[in-house]
């Protein structure tokens, strides 16, 4: 779990300094973008040609949360994604990665 995010669950009312939402707010946020996701996921599985089964490959760095998190960091800071990268954990473009792929779930 990334710094950040640790620090929101431990001091739920300093959340709106760092993302500019209540704790509550996220939450609700976190549980309709996971919902999208998993929808967009199922869409995005359904039109694949497999001959393999899926379920192998590397596993993501940082969890649903966690790139939701991200996102919102850069949304209300814009900072750039090297530092954002720094503060989670991966590389700048899997920073990059994450907000482009969560900016028009979170819309």
């Amino acid at each position: 779990m990334s710094d950040i995010l640790n620090h929101i669950e431990e001091n739920r009312k300093e959340t709106k300094r760092l993302i500019g939402m209540k704790y509550e707010q996220l939450q609700q946020l976190i549980q309709n973008a996971e919902q999208l996701h998993h929808e967009k996921q199922a869409l995005l599985e359904s039109k694949k040609v497999r001959i393999i089964t899926g379920g192998g490959g590397r596993k993501p760095k940082l969890s649903i949360k966690e790139q939701i998190i991200l996102t919102l960091v850069y949304l209300r800071h814009m900072t750039s994604f090297q530092l954002l990268g720094i503060q989670f954990g991966v590389s700048e473009s899997t920073a990059n990665d994450t907000f482009n792929y969560w900016l028009p779930l979170l819309r």
